[in-house]
C-alpha cells in the first residue's frame, strides 16, 4: 500500500530527470538513485533541487505529486495533474463546514486526539525519568492536559476550544525538555514552540518532522476523496491546508517521540545544525537525510489501531484515519475518532 512509495530528495544541488520510465537523480552529472515511475505516489524536494520540465509532465501524467518543500521543510508548492476526487463527498464537506455543530464537534475530536497523545508522551517519560523530581514534574504536567481534556466539553465556541488547544500546547512543550537526555540538554534545550523561523535545534528538528507528517495527512485526504483545504478547527485562508493541519493534530506527538529518540541516542549532534543570520535554525543537509531515513523507517512500525483492532504499519494510519474524516463527512451517526493509542 501507499507507504514506502514516497520519494524524498534531500540532497542540495540534486538534479531530477526522466529517463525512459525511470526517475534519476543525479549530482553533479553523476547518477546516484534510478527509481521506476511505477513506484512512486509522490516525490517531495528539499531544498534546492532542480527537475527537468518533461520528468514534471511526466509526474503529473501518472498521478504522482511533486512536492517542494524549503531547506527547512516548509511547504512552498505542489503539482499535481487532473484531480477527479469526489464531488458528492467534498460537496457534503462543504455543507459540513456550516454546520456549526458538526464543525465544533469535529474540531474537539481532532483536539482531544492530540492532547491525549500528548499526555501519554509525558507519562511514558514519567516511567522511565532518572529522578524522582522529574518524575514528578512530568506526572504534574500529565496531569494539567488531564485537565484540560476535562475542559474540552465546556468549550462552546472553536475559539474556546483554540484557547484550551494552546493552554494545553504550552504546558506539553514545557515538559519536553525533561525528556531530553541530560547529557544533550544544553544543546537541545526548547524555550517554548517557535516556528517561521525555528529559533534553536530542537524546534528546527520539530518543524522538519511535521512538514513530513503534514505531507502524508495531505495525501491521505486527497487519497479519501476530501478537500484538504476546507478544515474544522483551523481557520480557513487562502493557500492553507486547513483539514491537513486539522488531521495532523493527532500526529504531533508521534514526530515530538522521534525527535526525541535522535536527539537522545546521539545520531544528531550540534554540527547537524546552522544557525542562519538573524538567528534561524536549520538542519544541515547530510541531517536532513537522516531524519528523512529515520522517518520512513518509523512508519514501518507495527501498531495497534484501537478502532479496527488490528496492527498496521504507523504509515498507513493517515490513510485510515482520512477515510474515518470522510465516513464523518457523509454520515451523521458516525463522528471522527481520532487515532490515539493505548
Amino acid at each position: 500500500m501507499q507507504l514506502l512509495n514516497t520519494l524524498y530528495v534531500t540532497l542540495e544541488g540534486a538534479w531530477l530527470r526522466l529517463d525512459n520510465d525511470t526517475l534519476r537523480v543525479e549530482v553533479e552529472r553523476e547518477t546516484r538513485l534510478r527509481v521506476p515511475l511505477h513506484h512512486l505516489s509522490a516525490v517531495v524536494c528539499f531544498g534546492h533541487v532542480g527537475l527537468s520540465a518533461p520528468l514534471m509532465h511526466r509526474l503529473a501524467d501518472e498521478g504522482i505529486a511533486l512536492v517542494l518543500l524549503d531547506d527547512n521543510g516548509r511547504y512552498k508548492a505542489r503539482l499535481e495533474g487532473a484531480m477527479s476526487g469526489n464531488v458528492l463527498l467534498r460537496q457534503a464537506q462543504f455543507q459540513r463546514l456550516a454546520d456549526a455543530t458538526f464543525t465544533l464537534d469535529t474540531a474537539r475530536a481532532c483536539v482531544a486526539g492530540k492532547i491525549k497523545n500528548c499526555r501519554q508522551v509525558l507519562q511514558r517519560g514519567a516511567r522511565e525519568a532518572k529522578s524522582e523530581q522529574e518524575a514528578a514534574a512530568l506526572t504534574r504536567l500529565a496531569d494539567d492536559l488531564a485537565a484540560s481534556l476535562r475542559a474540552l466539553p465546556a468549550a462552546d465556541s472553536l475559539d474556546a476550544l483554540r484557547g484550551v488547544e494552546g493552554e494545553a500546547a504550552r504546558q506539553y512543550f514545557s515538559g519536553l525538555n525533561l525528556l531530553v537526555r541530560p547529557d544533550q540538554r544544553a544543546a537541545f534545550t526548547m524555550d517554548g514552540r517557535t516556528r517561521r523561523p525555528p529559533r534553536d535545534r530542537f524546534n528546527a528538528l520539530l518543524s522538519f518532522l511535521y512538514a513530513m507528517w503534514m505531507n502524508d495527512c495531505r495525501s491521505a485526504l486527497e487519497a479519501a476523496g476530501l478537500d484538504p483545504q476546507a478544515g474544522f478547527l483551523h481557520a480557513l485562508r487562502p493557500g492553507r491546508a486547513a483539514l491537513a493541519l486539522d488531521l495532523m493534530e493527532e500526529f504531533r506527538p508521534w514526530a515530538d517521540r522521534l525527535a526525541l529518540t535522535l536527539i537522545n541516542r546521539s545520531q544528531l549532534n550540534t554540527h547537524d545544525f546552522a544557525v542562519r543570520e538573524g538567528g534561524a535554525v536549520t538542519l544541515a543537509p547530510d541531517a536532513r537525510k537522516t531524519v528523512v531515513v529515520a522517518f520512513q523507517e518509523r512508519k514501518k512500525d507495527e501498531i495497534s489501531h484501537p478502532l479496527l483492532a488490528q496492527t498496521l504499519p504507523l504509515g498507513l494510519v493517515p490513510l485510515v484515519q482520512a477515510r474515518l474524516m470522510a465516513r464523518a463527512v457523509r454520515d451523521s451517526a458516525a463522528p471522527y475518532i481520532p487515532f490515539v493509542t493505548k
